[in-house]
C-alpha cells in the first residue's frame, strides 16, 4: 500500500510538533482509533508510514448498525496487511442521548485498551472539515465560548491520563480521501453521513455549494476559540483560588471577574457541592437571580446573596411525616 512521501513527511512533521516526547522515542507506541471510514483509514496509513512498527489500531463496535462488525473485520484485514496489531472493542451504549453515550463508551474502551497495551498516546482522525462543521452548527445554536471551541490538537482522554492527539486536524477531508484511494483502499461509509435529518449533514452539503467560504480558515477560527476557552478556564481557576472560601454549610463566593468567568466558577460550585454537571442555561439563570439579589436553587443546592457575595449550601432535607 504505497503512501505518497510528501503526505507521509507532512504527517510526521505535524505529529512531531504535537507529540515531541513520543515521535523520537523508540519505545513509545501510538494507539489509533480506526473506524474504517476514510479519515481514520488515512490516519492508519500515514501513522504506519511515519512510525513503522510503532503503531497499534483499535476499532470500537458500538453495535448500533448491522454493518459495524463487518467494518471492524475489514479494518483488521487492512491492519494485518500493514503489519499493524489490531483489536476490535465491542461496547454497549446506554439508552438516552445515543451520540453522547456512544462517545463516552468509545473513549472508555479505547483508554482501557491503550492502558492494557502500554501505549503512550491515542490518536483520532478528526480533520478540518469536521472542525468547521461543528463550529457552524454551534453558532447556529447560539453556543457560548465553551461550545464554540473546536477540538484541540492535543488533550487528554476523559477519565484517564492518556494523551489524546488529533494529528490530521489541519488536513481537509478530500486530502485524506486521496491518501486512502492512493493506497488502493475503499473506505466504509456510514449511511447517516448522507441523512439530511442531521444538522451536520445539511451544513456539510451547504459548505460544498458555498465556494466563497474558506473551510480551513473556519477550522482555524475554531482553534482560536479553543485557545480563548482555555484562557477562560485558567482565569476561572484563579478566581476560584482567590474568591471562593469554605463555609460550615458549603461555599462562599465573592465574584470579582467578568461574567464569562463567573459562570464557570458557578458551574464548578455546583459540581463540587452537588456532584452533578449543570446545563449552561441553568447556570445563567442562577447568575441572573443572584445578581438581582434574589435567592435561587439549582439541583440540590440553595444559593443566597449576602454581604459582598453569594453563599451556596445543600438544600435542607424535608422531613417526611409518617401516617399512622
Amino acid at each position: 500500500m504505497p503512501i505518497d512521501e510528501g503526505a507521509a513527511g507532512r504527517f510526521r512533521a505535524g505529529l512531531a510538533a504535537l507529540w515531541p516526547e513520543g515521535v523520537d522515542e523508540e519505545g513509545a507506541r501510538l494507539g489509533l482509533a480506526v473506524s474504517g471510514g476514510p479519515d481514520s483509514l488515512a490516519l492508519l496509513l500515514l501513522a504506519q508510514a511515519a512510525l513503522p512498527g510503532r503503531v497499534e489500531a483499535a476499532t470500537v463496535d458500538h453495535g448500533l448498525r448491522p454493518e459495524s462488525a463487518g467494518e471492524a473485520a475489514e479494518v483488521a484485514r487492512i491492519c494485518a496487511d500493514l503489519g499493524v496489531p489490531h483489536a476490535a472493542l465491542p461496547v454497549e451504549v446506554a439508552p438516552g442521548n445515543v451520540q453522547a453515550e456512544a462517545r463516552a463508551a468509545r473513549y472508555a474502551a479505547l483508554a482501557g485498551w491503550a492502558a492494557q497495551q502500554g501505549l503512550a498516546a491515542l490518536a483520532t482522525g478528526h480533520q478540518a472539515d469536521d472542525q468547521a462543521e461543528t463550529l457552524l452548527m454551534r453558532l447556529n445554536r447560539a453556543s457560548g465560548v465553551a461550545g464554540l471551541a473546536g477540538a484541540r490538537e492535543r488533550g487528554t482522554v476523559s477519565g484517564a491520563a492518556l494523551p489524546l492527539l488529533r494529528p490530521v486536524l489541519a488536513w481537509r477531508r478530500a486530502e485524506l480521501g486521496d491518501v486512502v484511494r492512493g493506497a488502493g483502499l475503499v473506505a466504509a461509509e456510514d449511511p447517516s453521513n448522507a441523512n439530511d435529518r442531521f444538522d451536520r449533514v445539511r451544513i456539510r452539503k451547504a459548505l460544498v455549494d458555498a465556494d466563497w467560504l474558506d473551510v480551513a480558515a473556519i477550522a482555524q477560527s475554531a482553534a482560536h476559540i479553543a485557545e480563548a476557552d482555555a484562557a477562560l478556564d485558567w482565569m476561572a481557576a484563579l478566581e476560584w483560588r482567590s474568591c471562593v472560601k469554605k463555609e460550615p454549610m458549603g461555599l462562599k463566593y465573592r465574584p470579582q471577574a467578568p461574567r464569562a468567568v463567573v459562570l464557570r466558577v458557578l458551574a464548578r460550585v455546583v459540581r463540587e457541592l452537588d456532584g452533578e454537571e449543570a446545563r449552561g442555561g441553568a447556570i445563567a439563570r442562577l447568575l441572573e437571580s443572584l445578581v438581582s439579589g434574589r435567592p435561587a436553587s439549582i439541583g440540590n443546592l440553595v444559593a443566597r446573596p449576602n454581604a459582598g457575595g453569594w453563599s451556596f449550601a445543600k438544600a435542607p432535607v424535608r422531613a417526611v411525616r409518617r401516617e399512622r
